[in-house]
C-alpha cells in the first residue's frame, strides 16, 4: 500500500526524498520504496521519520 501520507508530510515540510534520507540516515531509494509501498520500515525507521517530520506513528503508518 503507498504510503501518501508520509508523501505528503514530506511534501508539507518541503523536503526532497534526498533530504528526508538524509536527515534519517537511509539512502533515498528507501524513501522512494516506502513511499510506493515496496518496503515496510522497521518501527526504529518509522520513529526517525515521524521524528523528523513532526507527525506521530498513527499519523503516518498507521491505516485509518
Amino acid at each position: 500500500m503507498k504510503n501518501l501520507k508520509m508523501k505528503a508530510a514530506r511534501a508539507g515540510k518541503d523536503l526532497s526524498q534526498q533530504e528526508l534520507a538524509d536527515i534519517v540516515n537511509v539512502s533515498r531509494q528507501t524513501i522512494l520504496a516506502i513511499e510506493k509501498g515496496d518496503y515496510n520500515p522497521t518501527v526504529n525507521l518509522c520513529i526517525r521519520i515521524c521524528e523528523a517530520l513532526d507527525k506521530t506513528l498513527d499519523d503516518l503508518f498507521w491505516p485509518k
